[in-house]
């Protein structure tokens, strides 16, 4: 079993740059890629961005494509989403995720290869 654990979220201005963490524990031995999701009031959640287990792909959704940093630290079990200039559309709860058992070449972008979730960061954005 995996656990992962976010952090970072909180309230900020608009065109602020907020960080979140991803710490992982459990059974981490295997490789993994690792995505952030978000899911806004009365939304569905949503693909943000991903990063596979090798740490030298990464995809991201359209809407922080060039706003949005993702990383990932595997020795230390840690990602990371660095947000830049947050908009009014950013504010969610925003989840980590692991996939395993998948090739160490992918960022895998569907919400369905992650089997792992934490429980979630919220993240809101003021005027």
């Amino acid at each position: 079993q995996i656990q992962l654990t976010e952090s970072g979220g909180r309230t900020v201005k608009t065109g602020n740059t907020l960080s979140l963490s991803c710490t992982a524990s459990g059974r981490t031995a295997l490789g993994y890629a690792m995505g952030w999701f978000r899911r806004a009031p009365g939304k569905a959640r949503e693909f943000v961005a991903s990063i596979n287990w090798n740490a030298d792909k990464t995809e991201y959704a359209d809407s922080v494509k060039g706003r949005f940093l993702i990383s990932l630290d595997s020795a230390k079990n840690m990602g990371n989403l660095v947000m830049y200039n947050l908009t009014p559309e950013d504010p969610a709860t925003y989840f980590c995720a692991a996939a395993f058992h998948i090739s160490c070449a992918w960022a895998p972008t569907n919400e369905g290869t992650f089997a792992f979730w934490g429980q979630g960061t919220p993240v809101t954005v003021s005027s």
